[in-house]
């Protein structure tokens, strides 16, 4: 479908301009936001009469989203959400959130105006684009996390997230660790209390340190009697 350009669009063109789209862009988009008109020949008339108009309603649109762009360029705010211990959020933060924030901050932003490609969905900082108008843009920081605290480390480039891969070496350690530093009881109710599987893990370590054990001795012994001798 053809369409006149009522307002610059990017990457199709600028006011006035005639070019080509989908028509479901168009339909769907274009036509019903009153960014563009059909490229009818009445259509084209239209245009040119009311042309002074638009350019005069574009730039008071551009000169009030300047003054936006300005209190909000390198704007940071915290978003608080529940989340795994790997970052995976129990939902997610959506342009909707976003503005919603901004807005409550005394910002005049619509959400179509944040443009993020996908919802956010894991923990961390990320650098978001703000269309404002189509000549203007500027871009917040957005932190997410689980606390104030953990926003705070995030913003300090701290890596707040445990791997899962980390996590389960950690657990399988736990109860060869109990051997090495606990009384053999409570390496015993350890291994218990971590299943069958634990308590396979542990033993073949445990029976090493005992068969060592006397080894140590007799070594200890050579020694002294070398030192008699």
């Amino acid at each position: 479908m053809d369409v006149i350009l009522l307002e610059r669009v990017g990457k199709l063109g600028q006011m006035g301009d005639v070019v080509r789209v989908k028509d479901g862009f168009a339909r769907n988009f274009l036509l019903p936001r009153g960014k563009a008109l059909r490229a009818t020949a009445d259509n084209k008339s239209r245009f040119e009469g009311m042309k002074a108009e638009l350019q005069v309603r574009n730039l008071e649109l551009k000169g009030g989203a300047e003054k936006v762009a300005a209190t909000l360029d390198g704007k940071t705010i915290v978003v608080i959400r529940q989340a795994s211990e790997a970052g995976q959020l129990f939902g997610s933060v959506t342009p909707r959130d976003i503005a919603g924030m901004l807005n409550a901050d005394g910002a005049e932003v619509n959400r179509s105006q944040v443009t993020l490609n996908a919802p956010i969905k894991t923990i961390g900082l990320y650098k978001v684009p703000l269309a404002l108008h189509p000549e203007v843009e500027t871009n917040i920081t957005v932190i997410v996390a689980r606390s104030a605290g953990e926003a705070e480390r995030v913003a300090r480039g701290e890596d707040v997230t445990v791997r899962r891969e980390q996590a389960e070496e950690d657990a399988a350690a736990a109860p060869e660790a109990a051997e090495a530093f606990f009384e053999p009881e409570a390496a015993k109710a350890l291994r218990e209390a971590g299943g069958a599987e634990a308590e396979a893990s542990a033993q073949p370590d445990a029976d090493q340190n005992k068969s060592a054990k006397p080894a140590k001795g007799k070594k200890k012994n050579t020694e002294s009697t070398e030192s008699s001798e």
